[in-house]
C-alpha cells in the first residue's frame, strides 16, 4: 500500500499520520508497515532539542495505526464511514532504544484474536532489525456520533 492507499483506510492526517508505506499485508492476519523518521518531525522541536528522540507514545500510536490499518482493510472498510476505530488498551509495552532522526521504523502487526468487538494484536517496532517497543494492542470500532 503506497500513501494514497492508506489514506483510505485511516482518517489520521498530517501531523498525525504516522505510517509512510505498508509492505506486507496478510488479510486477517498481519500487516508490516513504515515510518521514515525524520528531522522535520514537529515533536523534535521539544522532545529533546540536545538531543532528538522520537517520543514512545506516538511510537505505540504508529503501532496502533497500523493496527487499524489491517484491521480496515482485512474488513474492507474506508476511512469516510462514521465510524472509528479506537485504541482500548495496552499490555506488555516496552521500550528498548531510543527512535531518532534519519531511522526507518518496520511496524509489525499480527492479529491474535478477535472477539466481541474487540481485535487484540502483537505489535512490535524495529530499527535496523533491532526491537525498539512491542506491545499487546486492544482496539475496537465505533460509531462517532455515539
Amino acid at each position: 500500500m503506497d500513501i494514497n492507499d492508506i489514506l483510505k483506510h485511516l482518517p489520521h492526517r498530517y501531523p498525525f499520520l504516522l505510517i509512510d508505506r505498508v509492505t506486507e499485508f496478510r488479510q486477517g492476519e498481519s500487516l508490516t508497515g513504515i515510518k521514515n523518521v525524520t528531522y522535520n518531525e514537529p515533536f523534535f522541536q521539544g522532545h529533546f532539542p540536545q538531543r532528538p528522540v522520537m517520543p514512545g507514545v506516538l511510537i505505540l500510536e504508529a503501532m496502533a495505526q497500523a493496527t487499524g490499518l489491517l484491521a480496515f482493510r482485512t474488513l474492507g472498510n474506508t476511512a469516510d464511514r462514521e465510524t472509528l476505530y479506537f485504541l482500548v488498551g495496552m499490555n506488555k509495552v516496552r521500550f528498548k532504544q531510543p527512535v531518532e532522526p534519519g531511522d526507518q521504523l518496520v511496524i509489525t502487526v499480527n492479529l491474535i484474536r478477535k472477539k466481541r468487538g474487540i481485535w487484540i494484536f502483537d505489535c512490535s517496532a524495529k530499527v535496523d532489525d533491532k526491537l525498539v517497543s512491542s506491545a499487546e494492542i486492544m482496539c475496537t470500532e465505533r460509531d462517532i456520533n455515539s
